[in-house]
């Protein structure tokens, strides 16, 4: 009965807006964060553009903060717009984590395994903003939005996978002739599958709200 009333209610669709604008400030700081990866001469700027874009993300998230305060009638439970926006504004927190450590570590090259995680990344970047804009008509996309989420998934699987064995390589070439960089390398792979993980929450949470609502 609540659930028909909702319907009945103006509701606040700025939510969508926003939503969609985080999703291409992903793919935009995802890419960025693939051309780190590449290495080279490059990386400090391209470290700089994965700020920047962090810091837009962070912008839209608190906006979204603030719909939620102002907005007696919401598109769909306030709860799960709050955790949606908070897991993907967390991907690109999980980036700037890792270009944080690159900086301080002054790294210009990288494994290319690492590089091929930064591929996975970008990947779930936008399937993400693929699913996004989905959400302002769930029941018409309900079905589309479940093979994104799981291809979202998938990536994170394949991710998993990657990071094992970059680890076991690394500690192979590394592990025992130098262990500051087997520790450095073994830091920058965690923080690649953390970003992973992240867009995992995203799709997971995409995949709530579908069931919820349809």
């Amino acid at each position: 009965m609540l659930r028909f009333f909702r319907r009945l209610m103006p509701k606040e669709d700025r939510f969508f807006e926003l939503f969609e604008q985080h999703s291409r400030i992903l793919v935009a700081g995802a890419a960025a964060f693939q051309k780190m990866l590449e290495g080279g001469d490059e990386v400090a700027a391209h470290a700089a553009e994965v700020v920047r874009q962090e810091n837009l993300a962070d912008d839209v998230a608190r906006e979204v903060q603030q719909a939620l305060h102002r907005s007696f009638v919401t598109p769909f439970d306030r709860a799960d717009i709050q955790e949606l926006i908070q897991a993907m504004d967390d991907s690109v927190d999980e980036m700037n984590k890792v270009v944080k450590a690159v900086t301080l570590y002054e790294l210009k090259t990288f494994d290319p395994i690492m590089r091929e995680m930064g591929v996975t990344i970008v990947d779930a970047a936008r399937l993400t903003a693929e699913a996004i804009p989905l959400l302002s008509s769930l029941g018409q996309n309900a079905d589309r939005l479940g093979e994104l989420t799981e291809q979202i998934i998938a990536i994170e699987n394949r991710s998993d996978d990657l990071h094992d064995k970059g680890v076991k390589e690394l500690f192979r070439t590394a592990g025992r002739s130098d262990p500051m960089d087997y520790i450095i390398g073994r830091e920058i792979y965690g923080g690649l599958e953390d970003v992973v993980d992240r867009f995992e929450d995203v799709a997971k949470k995409i995949s709530g709200v579908v069931i919820e609502n349809v």
